[in-house]
Formats: C-alpha cells, sequence, structure tokens
C-alpha cells in the first residue's frame, strides 16, 4: 500500500507578515497512522524540499500524541525535509493521495496546475482521494469530466466559517473553505468547532480541523481495504 502525502510550500499569511505553512497535527497524525498500517508514504510539495511549519502549530498547548512521536523520530524529519516536487510524482504510481491542512494550502495547492491535475487522476483512476481541516481547498478548481466542478453535489465538510473567524483569519484568507465548498455545489456538513467530524462519498474523504485528522487518515485507510 503506497500513499502519498502533499503539502503546502507557502508559508506567507496573506499581508498580515505571519508566517504560516502546513498544520503539525494534520501531517503528524495521518503519517503515523499510515506508517502504522504498513504503508509506504512519500511526501511532496509544490516546490520540494522542505514545507514550511505554520509555528501555531507547534504551540506547547498544540502537543498530541503524534506530535511528540515526530519530534522523536528522526526518519520522519528528514523525509519531511526533502518532500518530492509536485511536478514529479504520478498518481500510477500510488494507492491514494491525502493532503493535510494548515493555511498554506489556500494560497498554493489551491491554484496547483499539478495537484488539481493529480486529484483528477487519482479519483480517474478509482483510487481515493482525502483532505483535512484548510486542504479540502485544493478542490476548489477540480473539475468532473462533465466541467462542473468536483465537490458538486457530494458531500463534504472542511475548516468551518466560525473556527475561521474565531482563529480570526477570516478577512486575510483568499477564501473561506466553508463557503467555497457551498459555492461549488457541495453539501456541506461540520460538527462544533474543533470537534472531530469527517465525510465520506464515493472516493472522496473530507475532515474538519485538526481534531479529525486521525479518523479522516483512519477513513482513507478503510477504504483502501
Amino acid at each position: 500500500m503506497k500513499i502519498l502525502m502533499v503539502l503546502t510550500s507557502h508559508g506567507k499569511l496573506g499581508a498580515t507578515g505571519r508566517r504560516t505553512g502546513f498544520w503539525l497535527e494534520e501531517f503528524a497524525a495521518p503519517y503515523y497512522a499510515f506508517k502504522d498500517a504498513f504503508a509506504e508514504v512519500t511526501l511532496a510539495s509544490p516546490l520540494g524540499g522542505q514545507p514550511p511549519l505554520d509555528p501555531a502549530s507547534d504551540d506547547p498547548a498544540s502537543q498530541t500524541e503524534s506530535i511528540r512521536r515526530f519530534k522523536a523520530d528522526d526518519k520522519a524529519q528528514a523525509a519531511l525535509a526533502q518532500t518530492q516536487k509536485l511536478s514529479e510524482v504520478s498518481a500510477s504510481d500510488y494507492d491514494a493521495v491525502f493532503y493535510p491542512g494548515g493555511h498554506g494550502p489556500l494560497w498554493d495547492l489551491a491554484e496547483n496546475a499539478f495537484s488539481i491535475g493529480l486529484i483528477k487522476s487519482f479519483l480517474a483512476e478509482g483510487k481515493p482521494v482525502a483532505a483535512v481541516c484548510h486542504a479540502p481547498g485544493v478542490l476548489r478548481h477540480v473539475k468532473d469530466a462533465d466541467g462542473s466542478p468536483l465537490v458538486k453535489g457530494k458531500n463534504v465538510t472542511g475548516f468551518s466559517n466560525t473556527e475561521e473567524t474565531a482563529a480570526g483569519l477570516a478577512d486575510v484568507v483568499p477564501f473561506l473553505v466553508e463557503d467555497m465548498l457551498k459555492k461549488n455545489g457541495g453539501h456541506y456538513t461540520k460538527a462544533g468547532d474543533w470537534q472531530s467530524h469527517f465525510v465520506v462519498d464515493g472516493l472522496l474523504v473530507t475532515g474538519q480541523n485538526p481534531a479529525s485528522s486521525e479518523a479522516t487518515a483512519q477513513a482513507l485507510l478503510k477504504l483502501l481495504g
């Protein structure tokens, strides 16, 4: 079983002067869910190399078992520092793809032609696609074969408007994930803020927030059998 994880290369939080990137728990929890299921995991990002980490996700208050495990795992840290360039990966080499969130994907992966093409290829080959928190934003420009938005008519979730408002970034992000999914015709659902919630619709798996990372990864593994 081979799983591709695609992380952001974008590290600037709009015009705030603050840093962003990927959210550590949303990488670490799925990474170890896959590893513990004996999957071979490959990491990729638009620019390759070390993806930027959102410093807020490494706050002492945000520490989880999977984060502590990652910090003690030299091999995993080395793999993260050497992600492959997204333009050099092919869906045919993997069984599934997982996108961790963080605000970064809203700026780069949502607009990235290689990412858009990769998602379409995975689905065309009958392989599942999963994304958690802000990462469902990568579906923004993905179209079905008939040209309609991929999420149209599908059950989906992602970081909610109320969570973005609570984070104080509703006016900073290039778009709100919840609004985008609804605008593109998705049947959006959510749990309470910061509560675990994921949705499976065919080959598409989406999770609402950091607390949903493990469950979203397990749902992807279940699809893989």
